[in-house]
């Protein structure tokens, strides 16, 4: 029965704050329990698999609950916080443990339709994508599964498969009547994906962590537990109840296989998930989709480099960020121009090329939290300040850690910039969606041939990738010449441009 009390807790849900995400990690809370928190108040940091992003609650009341701990990945349309609306005072004592939030059912008014809810940050939340999957009764043996997702993960994650054991002894079959009456263990989602990796039931893990938290080393102690088992069964005589122990170790010690060969001393597994999860799935999907074509040519840029300098002392570039990045963006943007097709993207799911009239430039960013390719929008249309503005703003953002999901959408071309790191080139893969990227290398000082001597020239290398199902070699050719060229002759800007 719902109390008045209970009815003036509201329970914000985790929005969909980027199109189409459907978790986010909870980084930091600017909150605690009994807190007191305004409409609009930044409640905590979270990360998506886009960008970290702060979120403000959406009313004014007393925080109640903070749903989830610090470094907790949530899905789309889970609670994550409970505010008392009723100006009331936090309760003194600590509430009990809350039931899963895909459960909770908060009396709030309905929308209207399927749109989404109004929220203060992202997309809200879909009423569709809010319902989950009930859970499965306690009556089915959580152990008939077992064996089977040991198998398959474990094959997934690079060990070869798992032989399947044999069901479990009798003596086993009353576990799912107990584990039906002890609360859930606490831990996080890596270490619950651990504990499934190596056959663990977290359900017999003695947790070390704080409020009874089970950690990683916790699942690899009762990992190599079972690993010893086997040494005892040598002794004399052993009794009826030691041989039952003995003819259920071999099922064990299968499933906790992989863990005898993981030393944490000497390995440090990391989970994926954020930026990298998203980079990961992003370059799988475009290097087994999209067959890539990449094409190379060395240029001296000589001039450009002489450009570089003059326009660092031009009154029309004060304050702005002069670098060779923003005329090799310059020289590809007339590329695009004098290629149109090149900037085209492929449909599927129609059957269809969609080329695109205009160019959002996206430029690769290695950041602490990893590789992001925000992209500028517009950029065929910017004068070279106005691109320069753009670009300084881009890189600050990035460094800062504040580029917005949107800032990440909806990309054209893209450039990599492996210069930075001394390196000459590269094959870069195509960020995906996007027809063609391109890679510039290390500018260094070598003897070039130049109006028939050999001179000490500044001289780079370019890559570009292309999706051969939208390029072909000519076009792809044209565009990476055209680059070159307008490097090596700057005038081109003006020429071609």
């Amino acid at each position: 029965m719902t109390t008045m009390t209970e009815a003036s807790v509201r329970e914000f849900k985790m929005p969909d704050v980027g199109e189409g995400l459907t978790e986010a990690e909870i980084l930091k809370w600017y909150v605690q329990p009994g807190d007191t928190v305004t409409d609009g108040q930044v409640v905590c940091e979270v990360e998506t698999a886009k960008a970290a992003v702060e979120l403000p609650i959406p009313y004014d009341g007393v925080v109640r609950e903070l749903r989830f701990p610090e470094g907790t990945t949530v899905d789309v349309g889970m609670s994550i916080i409970a505010v008392d609306v009723s100006g009331g005072s936090a309760p003194a004592a600590a509430a009990p443990e809350p039931a899963p939030a895909a459960e909770e059912e908060p009396e709030e008014p309905k929308a209207q339709g399927s749109g989404r809810q109004p929220v203060l940050v992202g997309y809200g939340v879909a009423t569709s994508s809010t319902k989950r999957r009930p859970r499965k009764s306690a009556e089915i043996p959580a152990q008939e599964s077992a064996p089977v997702s040991v198998s398959v993960q474990a094959e997934l994650n690079g060990h070869g498969s798992v032989p399947e054991a044999p069901p479990a002894p009798s003596a086993s079959v009353s576990a799912p009547a107990t584990a039906a009456d002890r609360p859930r263990p606490l831990a996080k989602p890596p270490v619950r994906k651990l504990a499934k990796d190596l056959g663990v039931d977290l359900a017999s893990v003695v947790p070390s962590g704080p409020d009874g938290i089970i950690t990683r080393e916790d699942v690899h102690a009762a990992a190599a537990a079972p690993a010893q088992a086997p040494a005892r069964p040598t002794a004399p005589q052993p009794t009826p109840a030691a041989t039952a122990q003995v003819s259920t170790a071999p099922v064990t010690t299968a499933a906790a296989a992989p863990a005898a060969s993981y030393d944490s001393g000497r390995e440090t597994r990391i989970p994926v998930k954020g930026v990298r999860k998203a980079t990961a799935q992003a370059m799988v999907g475009s290097a087994f989709t999209a067959p890539h074509v990449t094409e190379f040519v060395t240029a001296d840029v000589t001039r450009t480099m002489k450009l570089v300098e003059e326009l660092k002392g031009d009154k029309d570039m004060q304050g702005l960020r002069v670098n060779p990045l923003l005329l090799i963006a310059k020289a590809l943007l007339v590329a695009i121009k004098r290629n149109p097709d090149v900037n085209a993207s492929w449909d599927e799911a129609n059957q269809e090329i969609v080329r695109k009239h205009y160019v959002n430039l996206g430029i690769a960013a290695a950041t602490p939290r990893g590789l992001i390719v925000p992209n500028i929008k517009d950029a065929h249309d910017k004068t070279l300040p106005q691109l320069a503005e753009a670009l300084g703003e881009l890189v600050a953002t990035a460094r800062e850690g504040k580029t917005s999901p949107a800032a990440m959408q909806g990309g054209t071309v893209t450039i990599t910039n492996v210069g930075v790191f001394g390196v000459d080139t590269g094959t870069p893969i195509l960020n995906p969606g996007e027809s063609a990227i391109l890679a510039v290398g290390a500018i260094k000082l070598q003897p070039w041939v130049h109006k028939g001597k050999v001179k000490p020239r500044q001289v780079t290398t370019l890559a570009l990738s292309f999706d051969h199902r939208l390029v072909d070699g000519e076009l792809g050719s044209k565009v990476l010449a055209d680059v070159a060229a307008v490097l090596e002759q700057p005038k081109r800007l003006i020429t071609w441009g």
